[in-house]
């Protein structure tokens, strides 16, 4: 395995039955970025993985066959890397709350967690980053 296949992120345990709760996730998703504060981060893309956590209220209905009855990973996906890709963000705090916010935009979700690392941004670690955890309002 490589170094860029290890993942130091393990799955929560946030599905809960007795509340209908399911987790929907999204694991190491890499993608390059422009990213970062500092005058040499301004002009490049750099390497960064994310790791979305999001506890959905099952008690909605749930049709099967009809992707727009759950929350869908694949949508997740989609919208984070419309967010990557929609200009420089200064800080990987951004970002977060930028998906944190975008994942509380749908009425079945009832927490999300999300981790954003920086996989080269500094010598002799596998990554540096933030976590962040957010309920709806």
């Amino acid at each position: 395995m490589t170094r860029m296949e290890i993942s130091n992120v393990q799955p929560l345990k946030i599905a809960d039955a007795k509340r209908s709760i399911r987790h929907v996730f999204v694991r190491d998703l890499q993608l390059m970025a422009s990213i970062g504060v500092y005058a040499q981060e301004l002009d490049i893309l750099q390497r960064i993985r994310i790791n979305v956590d999001v506890s959905v209220d099952e008690s909605l209905s749930v049709v099967d066959g009809d992707v727009s009855s759950v929350v869908c990973y694949d949508s997740l996906v989609r919208q984070i890397r419309t967010l990557v890709d929609s200009g420089h963000i200064h800080l990987v705090e951004t970002l977060a709350e930028r998906i944190a916010d975008m994942s509380l935009q749908d009425r079945r979700v009832r927490g999300v967690r999300v981790r954003v690392e920086k996989l080269d941004a500094v010598p002799d670690t596998a990554s540096v980053g933030v976590e962040i955890e957010r309920l709806p309002n």
